[in-house]
């Protein structure tokens, strides 16, 4: 049994048993035994359930693969809310928790770049992914994506008044500590751009407290090396006018 995980990252899943690459996930638990990787199933309607059996009982070690059944659907933020809750309940807790997208379009490897960071700079609470189109690196996003994508993110950033690149990188990791538990104390407003709200709670509570160092200074982007988008994404075009919507609804709600 893993005594001490370090970290427990995250995998929302609905519907995922088509996309989710078991292989790749059991070989990354096999090689990072201090990372737990905790599933979430969000009343999924396929054969999701079974197969994240399946890789729980495949894992090498008890405890590497954990799987949480949600009784109905409640969308990706719940289900992400839910998990890192559970989480950090867990005994002994981890250090990090954090969540990363089912379709592995951020390639697990990254978990312990993102724990690196965290380890060697202990003012940081966060550490996000951002893809950014760099030379040397691989990412490949579709166009119509990638430009609602900047933006999405422009006008997040003025919303938040925190020049962040990328807030809805599906790859996220967070020191366990009292700002986490009271970020994920109550449900968020929305149910897919609650990467926002984070922040936006994040910058609430260190408004609270001016002698602490501002969300911008304890949250860090790391450009990632690989992100490839894999095909069957849920999102669709209304939920980017969605998204908008409750753009107003946060600025309206944190702006205190």
């Amino acid at each position: 049994m893993i005594r001490e995980p370090k970290a427990c990252v995250v995998v929302p899943c609905f519907n995922e048993e088509q996309r989710l690459d078991g292989v790749r996930v059991v070989a990354f638990v096999a090689a990072h035994p201090e990372i737990r990787l905790l599933f979430v199933d969000d009343g999924s309607t396929d054969g999701t359930a079974p197969l994240l059996k399946r890789l729980q009982e495949m894992a090498p070690e008890k405890g590497a693969i954990e799987v949480l059944v949600l009784p109905h659907n409640g969308g990706k933020a719940e289900a992400v809310r839910q998990g890192m809750l559970h989480a950090v309940a867990m005994s002994p807790a981890p250090v990090y928790t954090g969540f990363w997208d089912a379709d592995l379009a951020t390639p697990l490897d990254t978990i312990p770049v993102f724990h690196s960071i965290l380890e060697a700079n202990p003012n940081l609470s966060a550490v996000f992914g951002a893809r950014v189109k760099l030379l040397g690196r691989s990412i490949e996003r579709r166009l119509l994506r990638h430009y609602f994508g900047r933006i999405f993110a422009t006008v997040a950033s003025a919303v938040l008044r925190i020049p962040i690149y990328d807030t809805q990188c599906g790859a996220k990791l967070f020191r366990v500590d009292d700002d986490l538990r009271e970020v994920l104390a109550q449900p968020f407003l929305s149910r897919w751009i609650f990467d926002v709200e984070i922040v936006a709670r994040y910058a609430q509570l260190r408004r609270r407290s001016p002698d602490r160092p501002a969300a911008d200074q304890i949250i860090y982007e790391y450009p990632l090396e690989q992100w490839h988008d894999i095909k069957g994404s849920k999102l669709r075009l209304h939920d980017f006018l969605r998204a908008a919507v409750d753009l107003i609804r946060i600025q309206r709600h944190y702006k205190s």
